[in-house]
């Protein structure tokens, strides 16, 4: 056996969180994606049965309330709360990223007030964001400036309405400064919205302690919602009677069986919805967050360090010398989840790794991309992720 192997065995072994495998369902894949999708929680079958033999076949519209599904927004909202550092009555889930990332923005331009007609957006965003904010400056009547967020304290200025920027880089895995972001943006009178979707259930994030303003995220990467699970809109408690929402939807009104004509807010982040909520993949997402039943982001962040810390040292071990370069940072407050390895010929390496059984995923032109969820993902998976990566490019 391999000295890294050994290691893997010895640290496996004292692993807090190993426990946690055995409450998903896992083959003999060593699944490094779940930065894209996270892996099925073995509870939510069974749920999801449930919900649609029972709840809808059975008891069909009394379950509104006897099954409460009209409250499962804002329930599964407070059960994502610690796992971003929030307070509860903070968040309401449902609809997309996409989707939520227009309400913050809108939101946070109505908030700034008229005098402020500047967007900044991360220049390195996740292609959607910039969509969407170049779309919600459009339909504010703002400009749109693309920064690097390490250059968003020198770009802010009274013209500064809000900022969108995202916590993890999803090529890289750079994880940027929030506090100090955050910070920033506020002391120049703007809207702080952050992007969450690399970070929310990888490591803390902190929104009430630092003060952040707006947040989304997706629950299908990290959290394991499963494929197209709702996203989440955080509104913190402070703005929320000024949260002005570009999409005021019946559900998100202060009566909605009012029926009325005028539209008048509900309170608090429930202003936040607006359709019918998607049950099915709403509370099949309830269910898969139950694995979160005992454990800390501190020991999940802590684990995750390990594990980008192992991989990088037996890529060293196995890959020959020159065939990848590592882009993601190496100092752990620079680091998310993920390490992102540059290969000349990449698309062709992954799909060579997922025919051994290592599933990452390429990004164009050339990153080898490993995402690594402490919750499933032992030392042991990682050293044979990197064993079989340098036979591949051997």
């Amino acid at each position: 056996m391999s000295e890294p192997a050994e290691r893997a065995q010895k640290l496996d072994a004292v692993d807090e969180l190993a426990g946690k495998r055995a409450e998903f369902v896992l083959d003999d894949v060593v699944y490094l994606d779940g930065n894209s999708l996270g892996a099925l929680p073995a509870v939510v079958p069974g749920r999801v049965e449930d919900v649609v033999r029972r709840q809808w076949g059975e008891l069909r519209i009394r379950s509104w309330e006897e099954s409460g599904w009209w409250t499962a927004p804002e329930r599964i909202g407070d059960r994502i709360s610690p796992l971003v550092g929030a307070a509860p009555g903070q968040i309401v889930v449902g609809d997309s990223t996409s989707v939520n990332v227009l309400k913050a923005l809108v939101g946070a331009v109505r908030m700034a007030g008229e005098g402020r007609d500047e967007l900044l957006v991360d220049a390195t965003t996740f292609p959607t964001d910039g969509y969407i904010a170049e779309s919600a400056a459009r339909m504010t009547g703002r400009t749109l400036r693309p920064v690097a967020p390490a250059d968003v304290p020198g770009a802010l200025g009274d013209r500064t309405a809000a900022v969108l920027l995202n916590h993890v880089d999803y090529r890289t895995g750079r994880l940027h400064d929030l506090p100090g972001l955050t910070a920033a943006v506020r002391a120049a009178g703007a809207v702080a919205v952050w992007d969450l979707c690399h970070s929310a259930g990888a490591l803390p994030v902190g929104l009430d302690e630092h003060g952040v303003d707006l947040a989304v995220g997706c629950t299908y990467k990290y959290l394991n919602g499963g494929p197209g699970s709702p996203a989440y809109l955080y509104v913190r408690r402070e703005l929320q009677d000024r949260f002005d929402s570009p999409l005021p939807g019946w559900n998100s009104h202060a009566e909605p069986f009012g029926m009325r004509t005028g539209y008048e807010p509900a309170p608090g982040a429930l202003r936040g919805r607006v359709g019918t909520p998607d049950i099915l993949s709403m509370l099949a997402l309830e269910a898969a967050l139950e694995v979160w039943d005992g454990v800390t982001v501190e020991a999940v962040r802590a684990k995750s360090l390990a594990l980008t810390d192992f991989f990088l040292e037996c890529v060293a071990a196995y890959v020959p010398e020159g065939r990848v370069e590592c882009v993601t940072p190496l100092p752990h407050e620079e680091r998310g989840s993920q390490i992102a390895l540059r290969s000349d010929d990449a698309g062709d390496v992954m799909k060579r790794l997922i025919e051994r059984g290592v599933v990452g995923d390429f990004r164009a032109p050339d990153v080898l991309r490993f995402g690594f969820t402490p919750l499933y993902v032992g030392f042991a998976d990682v050293e044979r992720a990197a064993r079989v990566l340098g036979q591949t490019l051997a």
